[in-house]
């Protein structure tokens, strides 16, 4: 009897068998047919995608410098922001993208498509060509999110230009924004989208605060992801400057000229650092920088106190009475008075048919030079001009540094005129008159200067009679452009005579025992009056018409010396009046607060006597 070694349910179905087999070989043939479609189907564009991951190399902005006051606190700073690059060779459907961006980030799909045209022209291959400086975060988010969907998109990590105290330094900052075709075509380092000084400092110093940009060399695959970078050359941030301005000095100067249009100027005579620029209104310079609305453009330009202007550098205006201040160095260094000469001064000076009244309707009497000055009388300078003539003056004040520019490191400043016979036949092709010369001795007619110009002349009087640049930069050196036509006695004596002014004479509002002091004032009249005899108080003038006030004046008190000069325009006052108050303020800034009537009561009493001392080997009572 045979025994069956093995069961029946253990032997493996054939039909089961067949079944992997199967499986196997439908696997073998799917992988076949993948290799086929990879390699021969669509061999050629995957070669193609391979090739296109490769190294580029990619620019890296730069921080620009940062600007301080004297005391290092931050006036213009770069912080990061974010913008949107869009690399054309790896963008398949650019309008289609441009869509999708405006769409995300809510800018006109036509500004797009206009920045696209123009920016195509100057960006290198595999560049990145700016579309958006600065994108808000949402639209960030979103473009992140959906960056792998649209090939070419980069997001570019950039510096914004900040300036935290705003209108308070706009006319000395400047701002940047975007760079236009004509800068893009003088400088070939600046790349669509890049931010230049355009105004200001940041203007004039734009050389030293961009810096450079660095590169890094990437591998881009064929979406535009970049993978591994390599820096190949570091950037080079901007140098930071330090400004000679005290940005607190500059905060109580605005103050006290808000709501008003001027200028104001604090200033080293020993060095023209200048610690305070003021000029208003002002604006906010921040909405230049990615570019100010239409609607706030317009309301800037049309202004009609002018906010843009930097009445300092670029106001230029009838000096009045302070050009006597001129008008005596010129007569003293030509000859034509002595300090002892007394000169009668009667209400008016008859010129031909023509009468010119002082603004003291009795007249002063007789005066020498100093009283002239601490008085100011007219007609004593009505005299000197006559007898001096238009070009003598002219010549005199142009060697003064009037005229022409300070030198400031501000664009467009402006050198203001000294008018001459010469000029008048080109400007109007007419003869020149007596009148004018008379009428220019004072300060009015044709003569204009700026508020920088007056400042720098009266240092170069208060110092050692050098006219230096007025500085901006604190780390810079002084320079010496030129020395004042003056004898070292007249210039003395000119100073003097400011002195006297403020004791005894139109510059009161200045005077505390605690500091030596010298101003001399001016009015300024912006029209021409029909009838010099009746005068109307200012406040009842249309605004246009209301006489500018001035004063320029020096302090000085333990060794520190400052020159102020302050403007208001279309004040309807007199420059005492008007700017004494201003200018007192500001020395209580530089000096301290005045002393009191007590402490100076106080101080005039006589000391006590001192207890006697014994000498050796004695015993006092």
């Amino acid at each position: 009897m045979r025994l069956d070694s093995e069961a029946p349910q253990q032997h493996a179905p054939r039909s089961g068998l067949v079944l992997i087999q199967l499986l196997v070989l439908g696997l073998f043939c799917l992988f076949t047919l993948r290799l086929w479609y990879l390699q021969v189907h669509k061999g050629t564009k995957f070669a193609e995608m391979a090739r296109d991951n490769q190294l580029r190399q990619v620019l890296i902005n730069s921080a620009r410098g940062r600007i301080l006051d004297k005391n290092g606190v931050p006036l213009a700073v770069s912080e990061p922001s974010f913008a949107l690059g869009l690399v054309r060779e790896d963008c398949e459907d650019v309008p289609g993208t441009l869509a999708k961006v405006s769409e995300w980030t809510g800018v006109d799909k036509a500004t797009l498509a206009e920045t696209f045209r123009r920016g195509k022209k100057r960006v290198k291959p595999f560049e990145p060509l700016i579309l958006i400086t600065d994108l808000p975060y949402e639209a960030l988010a979103r473009i992140e999110a959906n960056e792998m969907f649209y090939p070419g998109l980069d997001i570019v990590i950039r510096q914004k230009r900040s300036y935290p105290t705003g209108p308070l330094m706009a006319h000395v900052l400047g701002y940047v924004a975007e760079a236009n075709e004509q800068e893009l075509e003088k400088n070939p380092e600046l790349s669509l989208g890049d931010s230049v000084g355009k105004q200001g400092l940041e203007y004039a110093l734009e050389d030293v605060l961009r810096g450079s940009k660095g590169k890094k060399q990437v591998e881009v695959d064929a979406f535009g992801r970049q993978h591994n970078e390599q820096i190949l050359e570091p950037p080079q941030a901007g140098k930071d400057m330090t400004l000679a301005i005290d940005v607190k000095l500059q905060e109580t100067c605005a103050k006290l000229l808000e709501g008003q249009a001027g200028a104001l100027i604090v200033m080293e005579p020993d060095t023209g650092k200048i610690r305070a620029l003021v000029s208003e209104p002002s604006f906010d310079n921040n909405l230049f920088v990615l570019g100010v609305p239409t609607d706030k453009w317009k309301e800037l330009r049309d202004n009609p106190r002018h906010p843009i202007q930097n009445r300092v550098t670029q106001g230029v205006y009838p000096p009045g009475s302070v050009f006597k201040l001129l008008m005596a160095a010129a007569g003293l260094s030509e000859g034509f008075i002595k300090p002892g000469d007394v000169v009668s001064c009667p209400p008016a000076y008859r010129v031909g048919n023509r009468e010119f009244h002082d603004w003291k309707k009795s007249g002063f009497g007789s005066l020498a030079l100093r009283d002239a000055l601490v008085h100011s009388c007219d007609v004593y300078f009505y005299k000197l001009g006559d007898r001096m003539g238009i070009e003598r003056i002219h010549d005199y004040a142009l060697a003064s540094g009037f005229g022409a520019r300070t030198g400031i490191d501000l664009p467009h400043e402006k050198g203001g005129l000294i008018p001459s016979k010469e000029w008048k036949r080109k400007r109007f092709g007419a003869a020149w008159s007596r009148g004018e010369t008379v009428i220019a001795s004072i300060g009015q007619g044709y003569v204009l200067t700026s508020p920088l110009q007056i400042a720098r002349y009266l240092s170069a009087l208060v110092s050692d009679g050098k006219l230096r640049k007025p500085e901006l930069v604190e780390t810079e050196a002084p320079r010496v452009d030129a020395a004042l036509p003056l004898k070292e006695a007249d210039r003395q004596f000119i100073v003097d005579s400011m002195v006297a002014t403020v004791e005894r004479g139109t510059g009161k509002s200045l005077f505390r025992p605690d500091v030596v002091t010298g101003a001399k004032t001016g009015t300024a009249q912006v029209v021409k009056l029909v009838n010099a005899d009746v005068r109307i108080k200012g406040k009842f003038m249309p605004y246009e018409q209301r006489d500018h006030a001035w004063m320029a004046s020096w302090g000085k008190k333990d060794g520190k010396t400052y020159v102020v000069v302050c403007v208001v325009e279309h004040a309807g006052g007199h420059g005492g009046e008007i700017c004494g108050p201003i200018e007192r303020r500001i020395y209580e800034d530089l000096f301290g607060p005045a002393p009191s009537k007590k402490a100076r009561a106080a101080a005039a009493a006589p000391a006590p006597e001192p207890e006697p001392v014994a000498a050796p080997g004695e015993i006092p009572d």
